[in-house]
């Protein structure tokens, strides 16, 4: 693999992590990603769950997510029996 080729793959990679993001609104936008082409509807608490955070962490931390220009769309769609968020590629 040449210099420039490695040097592109890693400025890609760079863009792709949003610098104003904290490390928990990291890992849910990563699982996010990970899981949206296979699911739409996500609880706090399963999130939580898989992610080892509080579902009332998921939720203070959705925010940035919501308001933030990513590769993912998320909305926050309804609360019973705990928040559930529409995520879309």
């Amino acid at each position: 693999m040449s210099t420039t080729a490695t040097a592109t793959a890693v400025e890609a990679d760079v863009s792709e992590v949003p610098t104003d993001l904290t490390e928990k609104q990291h890992r849910i936008l990563q699982y996010l990603r990970r899981n949206a082409a296979t699911k739409t509807y996500f609880k706090s608490r399963l999130i939580a769950d898989d992610l080892g955070l509080s579902a009332k962490e998921v939720g203070a931390n959705m925010r940035p997510l919501l308001d933030g220009n990513f590769d993912v769309n998320v909305e926050k769609w309804g609360y019973s029996s705990g928040t559930t968020w529409k995520v879309t590629v």
